[in-house]
């Protein structure tokens, strides 16, 4: 059997609209009741055999709420945005509009100063191809909505630009089952449970 690695998206911080690159603010009063809401649906996923989180706030604390206790990993870290760190698009865009427009075309772009989205994909892409685990093994990762999706194009061999088609809600789970440059999307099936104590 294949490794599996299931993804949990961190609860929010924001608004989506008062969404930011690299945010590093806690969970916000909706996040937080949207955990205890959830938390039923995912803390079977306390069972697998090893456990991560990127190393924002909101990540830690999602994975610390479902007892997880998760080891943080450099490499799930969000997109280092240069210069544009902590600003929304918005505000991205009313300052400098031409190089928002230019780094959004190409995945190559490193205008704001920062990573490129194919240096990031490929950093994403690089932790999930080295993560050990026997045949048959479970791994839950705690993460940002951009890290998943940015695992998932990798994953998939998709093209960089699927990256901006691809929408992660809060506390959503994505599963690849597979191993180093095999990976397969998982959908739909029983959740994960518990293995016997």
């Amino acid at each position: 059997m294949p490794l599996r690695v299931t993804f949990v998206a961190a609860a929010r911080s924001s608004s989506l609209l008062a969404e930011r690159f690299e945010d590093d603010r806690p969970l916000d009063l909706a996040g937080w009741e949207a955990l205890q809401h959830a938390a039923g649906d995912l803390l079977s996923l306390a069972a697998a055999d090893l456990r991560y989180c990127s190393p924002t706030p909101r990540s830690r604390s999602t994975g610390d709420a479902l007892g997880y206790q998760p080891l943080m990993q450099l490499a799930l870290r969000d997109c280092d945005m240069g210069r544009w760190r902590g600003l929304t698009l918005g505000e991205a865009m009313a300052r400098e509009p031409r190089l928002v427009d230019a780094w959004l075309a190409d995945p190559r772009s490193t205008l704001h100063g920062g990573e490129s989205l194919l240096t990031f994909i490929g950093r994403v892409g690089g932790w999930l191809d080295t993560r050990p685990g026997q045949e048959g093994g479970r791994i839950v990762a705690v993460a940002e909505p951009s890290v998943i999706r940015a695992a998932l194009v990798y994953a998939l061999k998709a093209p960089p630009a699927a990256y901006w088609n691809i929408d992660v809600g809060p506390l959503s789970t994505t599963t690849l089952a597979g191993w180093a440059g095999r990976w397969h999307l998982h959908l739909g099936g029983a959740p994960v449970q518990p293995s016997p104590v």
